[in-house]
């Protein structure tokens, strides 16, 4: 598990082994899934049904997702893609992968609902503005927030705190990270963990994106 305020990178720690499959959980006290899967060359995962959709994205590698209802989707690094609800649904792999497996929970209530086979990349989805953040839910559910942001060179975030545990992932450019007050320099490809209510900053340095994965403590029902 990596520490909180420790830089790395999925891309470097979770590179496949010959004739093996991989899995690792991100988040293990989320209400929600993160896994990180690396995939042998040649090798696959056995096809699965799941309740709810899932969003894989590829960090490098090539992978091809196939139901017995549809035609396979090929994805290659930086590619993202929603599977389909209560259809089985596996992967493979011809050269070896790494991917994310997010199983957020219930997608019906989304504003932006998943559309499972399109492919689309996390970097696309939010445009650069003169002077301003621009950020856009990839999903939003009880448990657990995916979130895309772009920041325009001199923008950032002043010292916050999240109410869970978050997971920031690096997607194009360079920014300085404050972590309980030491700075971390993130590039794209890079992955900084914080824990529930550490205190953080964010400062881009030139144009620069992120998606930000949120464990969300659920609301209790009743207030005393």
């Amino acid at each position: 598990m990596n520490k909180p305020g420790s830089v790395f990178s999925i891309l470097k720690e979770d590179q496949p082994i010959a004739g093996c499959t991989i899995s690792r959980d991100l988040l293990p006290d989320a209400k929600g899934m993160a896994i990180v899967f690396s995939l042998g060359a040649g090798t696959d995962i056995s096809p699965e049904t799941y309740r709810q959709n899932k969003l894989i994205w590829v960090i490098d590698g090539d992978l091809t997702i196939h139901t017995d209802q549809k035609e396979d989707v090929c994805l290659t690094a930086s590619d993202v893609c929603w599977t389909e609800k209560n259809v089985p649904t596996g992967t493979e792999t011809e050269k070896g992968a790494i991917y994310i497996e997010f199983a957020p929970g219930d997608t019906e209530s989304m504003n932006l609902n998943p559309v499972p086979g399109e492919v689309f990349k996390l970097a696309d989805l939010v445009p650069y503005k003169n002077g301003s953040i621009v950020n856009r839910d990839v999903f939003s559910t009880p448990g657990m927030k995916l979130v895309v942001m772009s920041f325009d060179e001199g923008t950032g975030l002043s010292e916050h705190a999240a109410p869970g545990e978050a997971l920031l992932f690096g997607l194009e450019g360079e920014a300085t990270i404050t972590y309980e007050g030491v700075d971390h320099v993130l590039h794209a490809g890079e992955e900084i963990l914080f824990a529930k209510n550490g205190l953080h900053a964010v400062q881009a340095n030139g144009p620069f994106k992120m998606a930000l994965l949120m464990c969300l403590e659920p609301k209790p029902l009743f207030q005393k």
